[in-house]
């Protein structure tokens, strides 16, 4: 249930092929509200069969378990994943700090927005973060920045660029290196803060 490389997850899975032990690759989205009520999003890879069989046990700890494929499958969509809240949350940053060094009540845009076509689960849940200056870890920069790092390799290995990944891995790479790298990824809103000398804050 690790999130870890695609190509890693198949080399343990031969490995422990040989051995005549089957595997699952299931990574979780949620972060620690989600594992703390038992109501995780469970993505899985491997042979359907052995899926099926264990499927209930997944329930136990998700709400739901999504079977994607071959094994490896369930870290390609946990880096999907990740692609999408990394850059969900760095949109959010950057759009609500220019509403503030406009003039804009950010608060205020958040409530026009978020019922729009623009509102996300990411948004509702780490843009009041961000308006209150919480950073408390529910997923560490440090750990996002690993998983980014895998979906770039990833990327490469199948011949494919990630533009706008490789751009929110170096303003994660910043924040770590400025000693936010323990902090929530919602901490990306510090970037755009040292950049423009604003701070979207209540």
């Amino acid at each position: 249930m690790s999130s870890i490389a695609p190509l890693a997850s198949k080399e343990i899975g031969a490995a422990l092929a040989g051995r005549n032990i089957e595997m699952l690759d299931a990574p979780v989205s949620g972060g620690e509200p989600k594992a703390v009520d038992g109501t995780l999003s469970i993505m899985v890879g491997g042979k359907k069969e052995v899926y099926d069989k264990v499927k209930e046990v997944l329930l136990c700890m998700g709400s739901s378990a999504v079977y994607c494929g071959e094994l490896g499958a369930g870290n390609t969509t946990k880096l999907a994943n990740q692609i999408v809240v990394a850059l969900n949350i760095a949109a959010c940053a950057e759009a609500f700090t220019l509403s503030k060094k406009a003039g804009v009540d950010p608060e205020l845009v958040f409530d026009a927005i978020r019922g729009g076509l623009a509102g996300s689960t990411v948004m509702d849940a780490k843009v009041p973060m961000m308006l209150d200056g919480n950073d408390k870890p529910g997923f560490k920069i440090d750990l996002h920045i690993k998983d980014l790092k895998n979906a770039l390799e990833t990327g490469h290995g199948v011949g494919m660029g990630l533009p706008l990944t490789a751009q929110v891995m170096e303003m994660m790479q910043q924040l770590a290196a400025d000693g936010f790298g323990g902090k929530d990824h919602s901490a990306l809103v510090k970037y755009y803060e040292k950049m423009t000398g604003e701070s979207i804050r209540r």
